[in-house]
């Protein structure tokens, strides 16, 4: 559960460049950056390697290969997003797509394909800088690749896919501003945007787009889920992106929120079990504690309902136990939540003592959500199942 306002400035800074825009240029050219962006997706990083090298090999003048390689990098740090190893290797390979890009627009300024990249390249760097917490390079890294890509769009009108961009930025320019007005000043040097108009352009490239319509698809459900309160409306694009790409755990997870949230409790911990399940097996993506800490916080939350206390108290404190683990700053809701929730069940199991134990941890810890109003109300009159 990173902290909600970090991920929307993640979203909001730098993401609108995030375009896959390759211009056809012939049929071996278009085969390779298809089957390697599902590659990327897929997980399967290195067929994607392979593939993205043999593009570079093969064509040595275009920018697409050494950007999507890159790519490749992007989804490891997405995957386990506290570690910190690859950056600078990210960083490094976003800087030979600047430059090789450069390159081409010093012989010819209205290259389209280097124009999109670079403000791809920048755009990810940008992207990284708030992920990281460097708000303000990823400011001005938002403000340099923008008029890139819109430099582009006017040179190649008909392509689907630079909409993306178009559309990340219309809503969230609209809506950040307002639910964080600490933003508001740093607008002041960008375009305002526009909610609806956003939304028409993500829909237009999650359903025609060639190459980024499974990023408009992963933008509409984070939109629909985040912001428009319609978490339905996210399950629909959650399931394209998971029975196009079943064993990729990003995607996943997200199913298994969207069904909690809609109230689907039971689906949602199927899900979360399944995904367990490819955490035993060592599924790549599937390993990191982050991952089987939020399955067993579901499945643990389930049992708590079906009042099976005892599976429950042991999913919960395999969940607190990963938080101990993963937990760097400072607690996660996810620990909050599991001590909340066994101080419940011992409280329902009569232990009173024990219960009184967590419900003091919770009220030890930073407020997450009602915690410690909870925490108060339980410590005074006890859980009631």
């Amino acid at each position: 559960m990173k902290k909600l306002f970090h991920i929307k400035l993640v979203l909001f800074f730098a993401v609108s460049p995030f375009i896959f825009h390759v211009k056809a240029q012939d049929i071996k050219y278009d085969t390779l950056v298809a089957a390697g962006i599902k590659q990327i997706y897929d997980i399967k990083f290195h067929e994607a390697e392979t593939t993205f090298r043999k593009l570079i090999a093969d064509y040595p003048d275009k920018p697409a290969g050494r950007f999507f390689l890159s790519m490749i990098d992007w989804w490891k740090i997405l995957l386990d997003p506290d570690n910190e190893s690859y950056d600078e290797l990210f960083f490094q390979k976003l800087e030979d797509v600047i430059f090789q890009c450069d390159r081409i627009l010093a012989k010819d300024p209205n290259n389209v394909d280097a124009l999109f990249f670079k403000g791809g390249a920048i755009g990810f760097r940008g992207r990284l800088r708030a992920f990281r917490e460097s708000w303000l390079k990823a400011a001005d890294d938002g403000r340099e690749a923008l008029p890139l890509v819109q430099h582009a769009g006017r040179l190649d009108p008909k392509n689907v896919d630079v909409q993306l961009g178009y559309g990340i930025y219309n809503y969230y320019a609209s809506v950040l501003p307002d639910k964080y007005p600490i933003l508001k000043p740093i607008m002041l040097f960008f375009p305002s945007g526009d909610k609806k108009k956003g939304i028409e352009q993500l829909r237009y490239v999650a359903r025609d787009g060639k190459y980024a319509k499974y990023e408009a698809q992963y933008f509409l459900m984070n939109i629909y889920y985040s912001f428009e309160e319609n978490p339905f409306e996210a399950e629909r694009y959650a399931k394209m992106l998971t029975s196009q790409f079943p064993d990729n755990p990003n995607f996943e997870r997200w199913l298994g929120r969207i069904y909690a949230k809609q109230g689907r409790t039971k689906l949602s911990a199927e899900t979360f079990s399944n995904i367990l399940q490819k955490s035993k097996k060592g599924l790549t993506g599937y390993t990191f504690p982050s991952v089987s800490r939020e399955a067993v916080y579901y499945i643990g939350y389930q049992y708590k309902l079906d009042g099976k206390l005892d599976s429950a108290k042991i999913y919960f404190q395999q969940c607190a136990d990963l938080s101990k683990q993963i937990d760097k700053k400072e607690e996660s809701g996810f620990l909050i939540n599991s001590y909340l929730y066994l101080g419940n069940i011992y409280d329902a199991e009569n232990n009173r003592a024990k219960a009184v134990e967590y419900y003091k941890k919770v009220l030890d810890m930073k407020a997450f959500g009602r915690s410690k109003e909870l925490a108060e109300q339980y410590l005074k009159n006890g859980y009631k199942q």
